[in-house]
């Protein structure tokens, strides 16, 4: 399995990270898009805080296993390959006995400087984020200072840090992986409403 060494940073400002990294002679190699997933969890792949994905992502489809050894820099391992469409790799596993639990919705648009990829990453119910991805802790510390981005904001793991960061109250085994429907204008759900 292939580590990622990765990081995010919550609640940015889209444009001001646009017109840093147009500035740092960063390329944008993919405007903002709607992507669509399904992501896959049970018992099995629980344990193992993992979970299998189908995603669209514009230009390809992929068809990912995730786990997440530990909440660091270099904590997700992944296997991931492109396959050659997204209803029926879908259809496909539900076939096989395991179908997918949530379907989600984001935009992402996807940037490089030089080896390393900035995307800028927008959920359903969540403030903007993005996250660094590269060969090296110190190449993301090198970008992230670059951006202007403290390394002591830094948080890791998949989406459900974001929305755990945003809303607080959220139980430690909920993930937003257990929402059926996560769409954009869709209302806030029950799930991460606060408890009065």
């Amino acid at each position: 399995m292939k580590s990622e060494i990765e990081v995010k940073f919550l609640n940015v400002d889209f444009d001001q990270v646009r017109a840093k990294l147009r500035e740092l002679g960063g390329e944008c190699e993919q405007p903002m898009r709607l992507m669509k997933r399904v992501t896959i969890e049970t018992p099995e792949l629980l344990r193992k805080k993992s979970y299998v994905r189908v995603r669209d992502e514009g230009d390809k489809v992929t068809l990912t296993y995730k786990q997440f050894d530990s909440l660091s820099v270099d904590g997700a391992k992944e296997i991931e390959i492109i396959v050659s469409d997204f209803k029926d790799t879908v259809a496909l596993l539900s076939a096989a006995g395991l179908p997918h639990i949530s379907f989600q919705e984001s935009k992402r648009e996807t940037w490089k400087i030089g080896a390393v990829e900035v995307v800028l990453d927008e959920w359903p119910w969540l403030n903007p984020y993005i996250e660094i991805e590269g060969e090296s802790e110190a190449e993301l510390k090198d970008v992230a200072g670059k951006l202007g981005f403290d390394w002591n904001d830094a948080v890791f793991g998949g989406v459900t840090i974001a929305y755990r960061a945003q809303y607080p109250h959220i139980d430690p085994g909920d993930t937003v992986g257990r929402i059926a429907e996560i769409k954009f204008g869709d209302p806030v759900p029950d799930f991460l409403q606060a408890k009065v």
